[in-house]
């Protein structure tokens, strides 16, 4: 296993999910099970064959359907079996699932002015970032352990999974998690171990800027 600036050593792919129907209407999946529409399904496709240049030496997915039918798609053109985790579901948000980005900022606006100042805040009764991170992190580390040298795992999971992983692997306090913006359907994020721990080398990547559609918005 090799680190610093020659540039090898493990990296770590976190791609979230193609479009859902939920995403155009800005509201509030969390951990609700809400299947890809038809453009998510070509954005998950069209993704796939970007990543499968890379040659990934492993996947593990949410097992939520948006994630693994995702996940479904690099599988099919790379032949790696796809391994499922609940531990990388999105965040459980409680009362706000299902309600639209605007009717969260009516009912719940203090809440919600809240979290966006960074607080830790049990978003609708849910879960809070930390905690997020404290049940998705272990896996996906659990997982690059057991890659080979310079090898490449892909996790595919969601917008706000995503976010507190990153921010967690990367060792940054849980108030400047916000200070790494939303993915966009189907983009993704690259971390790669230096000789300090793991680096983001890549973030939302995959497309022309998009605007993020999604909890994490």
């Amino acid at each position: 296993m090799n680190g610093g600036s020659s540039g090898t050593g493990r990296r770590i792919v976190l791609w979230r999910h193609g479009q859902t129907a939920w995403n155009l209407e800005r509201r509030f999946q969390g951990s609700t099970d809400i299947e890809l529409t038809e453009t998510g399904v070509g954005q998950a496709r069209r993704a796939a064959r970007l990543l499968a240049s890379l040659r990934p030496d492993a996947i593990v997915a949410s097992d939520l359907r948006r994630a693994a039918a995702t996940a479904a798609e690099l599988s099919a053109v790379s032949g790696l079996t796809v391994a499922h985790d609940a531990a990388l579901r999105e965040t459980y948000a409680g009362a706000w699932q299902g309600l639209t980005h605007q009717e969260i900022v009516e009912r719940f606006g203090d809440q919600y002015a809240a979290w966006k100042r960074g607080e830790p805040v049990r978003r609708g009764g849910g879960e809070l970032e930390t905690e997020v991170a404290d049940r998705a992190a272990p896996v996906v580390l659990e997982h690059a352990e057991k890659l080979p040298e310079n090898g490449t795992l892909v996790v595919v999971s969601h917008g706000g999974t995503i976010r507190t992983t990153i921010g967690r692997l990367l060792g940054l306090e849980a108030h400047h998690w916000e200070g790494l913006g939303g993915l966009s359907n189907c983009c993704w994020s690259v971390l790669g171990e230096g000789a300090r721990g793991w680096r983001l080398l890549e973030h939302n990547a995959g497309t022309l800027p998009e605007p993020v559609l999604g909890d994490d918005d």
